[in-house]
């Protein structure tokens, strides 16, 4: 059973209710379009998040489910939950063999010439006592490879769709900045600030065995404007 969202795609204050936010549910799976501004898990500093709000994904089940991957507080989009043990299991497999196929549509802060190419830049984290940290270039860090193609030019910027062929932190925003120069816009740390970053999880596969793939888009949020036409 699918079904689309009203309220997906951004935070107002805690209004919005987890279960109207589900993309797809059957009995192993939840997809919930996270809204932008709500974090995973619950910040050291305290305050809201999906990890406080599991009870409103419960859906008629005892226990509330798992969270199988992580997305930026200010990313929207598809994430996966697995409602049972058998589930969590399964999906950790996918996830660890890289069979998950997960794509994001982003604002490049850049007119980008190609159509299409790849991303293969090791990333490392790297902090400063002023800047704090952040996942930087480096020849010694993690391996890290992003597929990209070009959907869209206007006004100076570019609508494109990544995906991630490893899981490392903040991969994408970091690899737009190294491949494009600028990074995605509305990116306070990697790319131009001002605004909401323009980043979202648009798409989540998951093959299963003796069962249809899960296979679910979530819609662009209100924040990319006119973008939202040329996805």
């Amino acid at each position: 059973m699918a079904r689309l969202s009203l309220k997906a795609g951004s935070f107002m204050g805690g209004s919005v209710q987890l279960s109207d936010c589900i993309l797809f549910i059957d009995a192993e799976a939840i997809v919930l379009d996270k809204p932008a501004g709500l974090p995973v898990d619950t910040p050291r500093r305290g305050g809201d998040s999906i990890a406080s709000r599991l009870d409103q994904l419960r859906c008629g089940f005892k226990r509330p489910p798992t969270p199988m991957h992580r997305l930026d507080t200010d990313t929207s989009g598809c994430l996966l939950f697995a409602r049972t043990p058998k589930a969590r299991a399964l999906f950790q497999h996918a996830f660890e063999t890289r069979t998950v196929e997960k794509y994001y549509l982003a604002v490049v802060a850049s007119e980008i010439d190609e159509d299409a190419g790849v991303i293969d830049v090791p990333l490392a984290k790297h902090s400063t006592a002023e800047a704090g940290w952040k996942m930087v270039s480096d020849t010694h860090g993690s391996p890290a490879t992003t597929r990209w193609r070009k959907l869209s030019v206007r006004d100076g910027s570019t609508l494109v769709e990544f995906q991630p062929l490893t899981g490392r932190t903040h991969q994408i925003r970091a690899h737009a900045r190294e491949a494009f120069g600028r990074g995605i816009a509305g990116d306070r740390v990697y790319g131009i600030p001002g605004g909401p970053m323009l980043l979202h999880a648009s798409r989540i596969v998951v093959k299963r065995q003796g069962k249809p793939a899960i296979d679910v888009m979530a819609p662009l949020p209100d924040t990319f404007g006119e973008w939202r036409d040329e996805a």
